[in-house]
């Protein structure tokens, strides 16, 4: 045990004394702000400079009524083939046609232009047309914009999870959707990056004969366990760190433009919508906000983190001592991420939409797609026996990974210039000593 901490020791401290892991822990936080800053500037400065652009129009119909909110409409006075040859020879963006046409059955209307033009820009001449439309329709019918107005009735539909003692806990799908995304994505990103990151440094060892002289006084699975456990420990502090200072420094980044936090603005949006509610809709989002477990949360993406990390970083480190360099280590990484794949597109497909589903519990209860799943599940509220059996055999699953890894490794970990496949592995595995 004591062999192991100290291999635990120096890994940590072999990774965290680098210049390089000093320049990605401080370098990447300062990183997202500073891009944040950048987009946030340019997005200012080309709001105030914009210019609408020119749009002709020929209108057979009579009915069009144009709207500058977007657009310069310009009426061209000529017929559709006039208007196409003068949109060749012009500046102005586009020509937008409008046939003769039902209410009913609006056909016919076409947009030429001289690029391909974005989403939002067709959009917009969309919504124009269907509200013009929209109108005409309501005056067929004689009815008044006013009386079709208060017909329309916004319901807001509040969400309480009732427990078994009686006790009454609102919540909000939308928040809860995002911190189930969240935690689901950084799951996978970690698991991957700090997996792939054991295999690397093990293969730099074995290639460097390094290896040969430290299992000279310790035991290869001892070894293992301790690259293992202290990578874990520098993604651990690695990840608190960016944390702490890309909240810090987004929230100054967008202090100094004036602008406010996305929870912020959902506060001021509610309030703009209704002002004399801006005391209520604070108080509901601050309570809304207050329900959200998030040490619950923490507490469980540490131990998903650190099961998810065990129990892959022993097959990335079975897979590094078996190789020579990281192009062969290739062919065997894939079987190893399919489980992840599954939990990662599960968790859009199947987990976030339906969290209680039966699928999505068993993604979560298997411990080779559990870190992921259960973490998209976990702010929507998770049976304690689903929890625990979820735990347990995370647990399992890394030990028995470590057993089997360590059954490899301790060959492959010596081993050189053998061409390796999964029968050599299984050989290995199946020796005894």
């Amino acid at each position: 045990m004591n062999k192991i901490l100290l291999i635990i020791q120096r890994e940590f401290l072999n990774r965290v004394q680098k210049k390089s892991f000093l320049i990605a822990t401080i370098l990447l936080p300062l990183i997202f702000p500073a891009i944040m800053a950048v987009l946030v500037y340019v997005a200012i400065e080309q709001k105030k400079n914009a210019t609408k652009e020119v749009v002709y129009y020929v209108d057979e119909s009579g009915l069009f009524v144009p709207d500058s909110t977007r657009f310069i409409f310009k009426k061209f006075e000529g017929s559709l083939n006039d208007a196409k040859k003068a949109l060749q020879q012009d500046e102005s963006y586009g020509l937008l046609y409008i046939p003769p046409f039902e209410l009913s059955n609006p056909k016919g209307i076409s947009l030429y232009t001289k690029v391909n033009p974005g989403p939002s820009e067709i959009g917009n001449l969309q919504s124009l047309l269907e509200n013009r439309i929209r109108e005409l329709k309501m005056q067929k019918f004689n009815i008044d914009q006013k009386v079709l107005d208060s017909l329309k009735t916004d319901v807001s539909i509040q969400s309480v999870n009732l427990s078994e003692g009686g006790q009454e806990k609102t919540s909000n799908s939308t928040v809860l959707f995002g911190v189930g995304m969240t935690c689901g994505i950084l799951m996978y990103m970690f698991i991957f990056i700090y997996g792939a990151q054991i295999m690397q440094g093990i293969i730099e060892e074995k290639t460097s004969k390094v290896v040969e002289v430290i299992v000279s006084s310790v035991k290869p699975f001892q070894l293992m366990m301790g690259k293992i456990v202290g990578l874990a420990s520098v993604g651990l502090l690695q990840f608190v760190i960016w944390i702490v200072l890309i909240t810090t420094l987004s929230s100054v980044v967008l202090a100094y433009f004036g602008l406010e936090m996305p929870q912020q603005q959902m506060v001021n949006e509610m309030s703009q919508q209704n002002p004399a509610m801006q005391n209520q809709g604070s108080m509901e989002f601050m309570k809304m906000m207050s329900q959200i477990p998030f040490t619950y949360v923490i507490f469980n993406f540490l131990f998903y983190f650190l099961g998810g990390y065990l129990l892959y970083g022993a097959l990335f480190a079975a897979v590094g001592s078996a190789v020579d360099s990281p192009a062969e280590a290739q062919q065997f990484m894939f079987p190893i991420t399919i489980p992840m794949l599954i939990a990662y597109f599960g968790l859009f497909t199947f987990i976030l939409d339906d969290p209680h589903g039966s699928i999505s519990v068993w993604l979560s209860i298997i411990p080779f797609t559990s870190p992921i799943a259960m973490m998209g599940r976990i702010a929507f509220g998770v049976d304690d026996w689903q929890l625990a059996l979820s735990m347990i055999l995370l647990i399992a699953g890394f030990i028995f990974t470590t057993w089997v890894a360590g059954r490899i490794y301790r060959v492959g970990i010596l081993m050189h210039g053998t061409k390796i496949n999964y029968k050599v592995m299984a050989k290995w595995f199946m020796m005894k000593g």
